[in-house]
């Protein structure tokens, strides 16, 4: 994979259908982004489609159209949020103590 969806599983839980529902949301919202912000909407070109409340709620009622500059804004946001898994491997030997 490359791209934003570089070392994600996200793509694997979206729902079979989710090419028929994202473009049933980008049409509905009249392919513009509905991020709100300082009680206006940003009205771009939106791409993407992002659920409002995180997790697998796919229904239409918890997607938007979101530009791509405010759906990357509001991932980062979510994955600054979201809680750290630390893995720590053991010490290796230094090779000259071999």
């Amino acid at each position: 994979m490359t791209g934003r969806w570089e070392g994600s599983t996200r793509r694997y839980e979206l729902p079979a259908n989710w090419p028929e529902l994202r473009a049933l949301v980008l049409e509905r919202d009249e392919h513009r982004c509905r991020w709100h912000e300082h009680g206006t909407v940003c009205g771009r070109r939106a791409t993407d489609v992002d659920h409002i409340r995180p997790g697998n709620d796919h229904s239409l009622t918890n997607l938007r159209a979101l530009c791509r500059d405010h759906h990357a804004i509001k991932s980062s946001r979510e994955g600054n949020a979201a809680p750290r898994v630390t893995r720590w491997r053991p010490a290796e030997r230094h090779p000259g103590l071999l």
